[in-house]
C-alpha cells in the first residue's frame, strides 16, 4: 500500500467515512492525474502529494455527508473539481455539474471525467452570473470561492425552491455571516477536523431569510 493510500485510509477512517476499494482507487486515480497535470498547468498550489491528499482529497471527503439530502448539485469555483469530482466519485448516483471560468481548470476536469468514467459530472466553463443551468439545483456548493454575501448574490439563480447553500471557510467567518444583511442566514454549522491539517475548518449551510 502506498504512502497516499495508507494516509488517505486513515483520513477517511478519522473523519467516519465508509469508502469502498473502488472508491479508493478512484479517489488515488484522480490524485494522480491532479499531480500529473499540475506539473504543466499550475492547477494548484499544493505540490506535495502528502499536502494534497489531507488539503484536497480528505477536505473535500469531509464534505459527503452533507450532501446526502440532495441530489443534483453544483460546485461553484470548482477549480481542479475540488469538492466537486471527490463528492461525484463517492455518489454516483447524485448529479454534480463542475463550474469554473478558468479554461486551463475545466479542461484537466474534462481530463478527469473521461478518465474516471463519471456519467454523474457535467463541466461548464463559464461565470456563474453567465451560467443558466437547464434545472435549478438542490444544493450550490462552494470551496474559498467568494464571501457568503457574493456567493448567495451571484448564484441565487442557481437555487432551486428548496435548495440550499453549503460553504466551505476556513475560520469562523462571523463578519461575512453579518454582511449577509437578513438576505440569508446560517442554519448549520459543522466544525471539520480534517487529518493532517491543522487550520480551523468549517461547514455552513445557509437558506433565504422568509419573511
Amino acid at each position: 500500500m502506498s504512502t497516499s493510500e495508507q494516509q488517505l485510509r486513515a483520513g477517511a477512517e478519522a473523519l467516519g467515512i465508509k469508502v469502498s476499494d473502488n472508491e479508493f482507487a478512484a479517489l488515488l486515480h484522480y490524485l494522480a492525474l491532479l499531480q500529473k497535470w499540475n506539473k504543466a498547468y499550475n492547477l494548484t498550489a499544493i505540490r506535495d502529494e502528502s499536502g494534497m491528499v489531507a488539503l484536497h482529497l480528505l477536505d473535500s471527503l469531509a464534505v459527503h455527508p452533507a450532501v446526502q439530502d440532495a441530489d443534483n448539485i453544483i460546485d461553484v469555483g470548482t477549480g481542479p473539481g475540488l469538492p466537486g469530482i471527490v463528492l461525484a466519485i463517492m455518489n454516483p448516483q447524485k448529479r454534480f455539474t463542475l463550474l469554473d471560468s478558468n479554461g486551463k481548470k475545466t479542461r484537466f476536469l474534462f481530463q478527469a471525467k473521461t478518465s474516471l468514467s463519471l456519467e454523474n459530472v457535467t463541466i461548464v466553463n463559464d461565470r456563474v452570473e453567465a451560467y443558466h443551468p437547464p434545472e435549478p439545483f438542490d444544493m450550490i456548493v462552494s470551496r474559498a470561492f467568494a464571501s457568503l454575501a457574493d456567493m448567495t448574490g451571484w448564484c441565487k439563480h442557481l437555487r432551486a425552491d428548496h435548495g440550499c447553500f453549503l460553504a466551505m471557510k476556513g475560520q469562523y467567518p462571523q463578519q461575512e455571516i453579518d454582511d449577509l444583511k437578513g438576505q440569508f442566514e446560517v442554519t448549520q454549522v459543522t466544525e471539520l477536523r480534517i487529518p493532517g491539517v491543522d487550520g480551523e475548518r468549517h461547514l455552513l449551510r445557509l437558506l433565504p431569510v422568509v419573511l
